[in-house]
């Protein structure tokens, strides 16, 4: 099975909830990476204004400056989150 984000949800700070089409949840915090990465791209990414205004699109959460990161990787570096029904 192909990994894809379904819904995505902003958790505060530079966090994001994302629920992916395999069921699971996972609490993905994005600070480091993003402000470690001195690639121009992640450069917007640093204003949590900017940060929290991302949408869903190409399987995965995606910015205005076509900033995104692979499911596998938000899978890997997040950790499991029970999501309150």
């Amino acid at each position: 099975m192909i990994l894809n984000v379904v819904d995505a949800k902003y958790a505060g700070e530079y966090r994001v909830v994302v629920v992916f089409n395999n069921g699971k949840s996972k609490l993905v915090d994005l600070q480091e990476t993003i402000f470690s990465d001195q690639r121009n791209i992640f450069q917007s990414l640093r204003n949590k204004e900017y940060f929290k205004d991302f949408k869903l699109s190409l399987n995965t959460i995606t910015w205005n400056n076509e900033a995104d990161f692979a499911p596998e990787f938000l899978d890997e570096i997040g950790v499991d989150y029970l999501l309150q029904k």
